[in-house]
C-alpha cells in the first residue's frame, strides 16, 4: 500500500478553485501524524504551502493565507487542501507529505518522512 497518495490536481482559471486530497497509509494511526502540502515548479526549491498537526492546528505560507484551507478527516485517513482565488503563480506540482511528528513539523521539508508522487495544478490567466 502506498503510504501517501494525492489526488485532485488539474486545471483552473485564475480566480477559480481546486481541492486536493491526500490519503495517508503509513501503518500508524493517520491522526498521529502532522501532514503538509508542498509545491514545486521546475528550477525552484520545493516550498511549504500548508500543514496541519494532530491537534488540527493549521499553518500556512504567507503566499496562500486567506485563499487556501487545509483540513483533515482522521476517520477517512485523509487530508485536504481547498484552494480558492487561484493565481497563475499557484501553478506547480503539489506534494502531500507526512511526518513522524505529531506536532512541530511546520513547513520544513526535512521534518517530513513520507512523500506522495505529486499532482499537477495549472492555473491559467
Amino acid at each position: 500500500q502506498v503510504p501517501v497518495a494525492e489526488s485532485g490536481g488539474g486545471s483552473a482559471q485564475a480566480g477559480g478553485s481546486l481541492r486536493l486530497s491526500c490519503v495517508v497509509s503509513t501503518g500508524y494511526p493517520s491522526g498521529s501524524h502532522a501532514v503538509a502540502w508542498f509545491r514545486q515548479v521546475p528550477g525552484k526549491e520545493r516550498e511549504g504551502v500548508a500543514s496541519i498537526n494532530s491537534n488540527f492546528e493549521p499553518d500556512y505560507a504567507n503566499s496562500v493565507k486567506g485563499r487556501f484551507t487545509i483540513s483533515r478527516d482522521n476517520a477517512k485517513n485523509s487530508v485536504f487542501l481547498e484552494m480558492n482565488s487561484l493565481k497563475p503563480d499557484d501553478t506547480a506540482v503539489y506534494y502531500c507529505a507526512v511526518s513522524r511528528r505529531s506536532r512541530g513539523a511546520g513547513l520544513a521539508t526535512r521534518r517530513y518522512d513520507w512523500w506522495g508522487q505529486g499532482t499537477q495544478v495549472t492555473v491559467s490567466s
